[in-house]
This record gives structure tokens, C-alpha cells and sequence, in this order.
């Protein structure tokens, strides 16, 4: 039986607001055609819910027409992300270091097959908690709002053990391109690029789409 072939995520910067939404838009168009990218991770920054639902409707399309689902996070938002991501036509949402039963509450509030993501869980029975929550992915990896990068090694030791053992997706996700092939190797259902990687450059898209492709037919 043939695996799987291992697919890309793309992550915005963190705090995106209505001023990046014109080159974020150009740049994930251009992004999405380079590569099978399955999913995009919007992360806005705090703001009212009607500014919040008109950012996500001027960048779902360049996403969604690409074939790609738009996933959205907002870290330090106090209202309703399951109400931003309906009206603005996302595909679902996105939390980080989720507190004691907030997963659990947006699975029961996420409908029509929306898609629920986590990230930032640094531990392991915290992950089990998690996917055992009704996750539709775990994130490993990924730039915090502050800049910083967690280990690479880290990453991908979580993301190989992840993908292992585990049924519920991962995405493990590269903070630079050269991170990209070991990343490939740990059988992860998807391969994260963050947008250092990709926004300037939409052939970094197509050089990790040649090292998905690579693997699966090495595989």
C-alpha cells in the first residue's frame, strides 16, 4: 500500500493586519502555485471582530482557489475566533498553547467540517492531551511571536515521534529552508514553511515541493 505523500503548510508572519493584506495576498498566490501546498496559517494580530472578518475574506480566496484550506489563529484575541473564522469564510482555526478545555470546546463548536489546529505544546502528554481532544493536526515547531526559533532537533526528534505513533496529522514546521530535508524524513503528514522561507521567495516553495517529491518516490 502506497504512504501518503507528504504535503506543505505555509505560515504568515505573526500579527498580520489590514496593512500587509495586499503583499500577503501576492505573495501566498504566488506561493500557492509553486508547490502542493495543502493549508495556510493566517496569524492576525488582535483586533474587533469585523476588522478581523474582513481581513480573513480579502485573503481566503488567494488561498482557497489554490485548492489550499485557510486556517486562522490570533493569538491575545479575546472574542469569538470560531465566529471570525465562519464569517470570513476560513476553513477553520488555530490555537496555541491552548488552556484546560479550550480544545475540547472548539471541537464541539467547529461545524461543517471545519478544521481544528494546535501548537506550541511542549510536552508530550500535553500533545496526547491534545490529540486525544479531537485535533485535526498538531503543530511541531514554528517561530513564536517574538521571532524566536525553537531547536531545530527538538522539532524534528517530536515530529519523527509524532509520526509514528500517532493517527491525528502533524505538521512539522521549518524556521529556515535548510531545515526543510530532515524535517521530509520524519514521515510528517506536512511539512510547515515559515514565512521567512517563502514570502520573498516562491521558489524556496518548489525546492521543498522537489524534496516531498523525492522522498515519496524513494518510499
Amino acid at each position: 500500500m502506497t504512504e501518503p505523500q507528504t504535503r506543505l503548510a505555509l505560515l504568515t508572519p505573526h500579527r498580520v493586519d489590514g496593512s500587509h493584506a495586499d503583499g500577503l495576498v501576492t505573495a501566498l498566490r504566488a506561493g500557492c502555485a509553486a508547490g502542493d501546498v495543502a493549508a495556510v496559517l493566517l496569524r492576525l494580530a488582535p483586533s474587533d471582530e469585523r476588522s478581523l472578518v474582513a481581513l480573513v475574506k480579502r485573503v481566503a480566496p488567494a488561498v482557497q482557489e489554490a485548492g489550499a484550506a485557510l486556517v486562522v489563529a490570533c493569538a491575545g484575541h479575546d472574542g469569538d475566533l470560531v465566529s471570525v473564522a465562519a464569517r470570513g469564510g476560513a476553513d477553520g482555526v488555530h490555537v496555541d498553547k491552548p488552556g484546560e478545555g479550550v480544545l475540547a470546546d472548539l471541537r464541539g463548536r467547529l461545524r461543517d467540517g471545519r478544521i481544528l489546529g494546535t501548537g506550541s505544546i511542549e510536552s508530550r502528554h500535553a500533545s496526547m492531551d491534545a490529540g486525544e481532544a479531537g485535533i485535526d493536526y498538531l503543530m511541531i515547531g514554528g517561530l513564536y511571536a517574538d521571532g524566536a526559533a525553537p531547536d531545530p532537533d527538538a522539532v524534528r526528534e517530536r515530529a519523527a515521534w509524532w509520526a509514528e505513533i500517532f493517527e491525528t496529522p502533524c505538521i512539522a514546521v521549518a524556521a529556515a529552508e535548510a531545515e526543510v530535508a530532515g524535517l521530509v524524513a520524519t514521515g510528517s503528514e506536512f511539512v510547515g514553511l515559515e514565512s521567512g522561507i517563502w514570502m520573498s521567495e516562491p521558489a524556496a516553495v518548489a525546492r521543498a515541493q522537489a524534496l516531498l517529491a523525492a522522498s515519496g518516490a524513494a518510499s
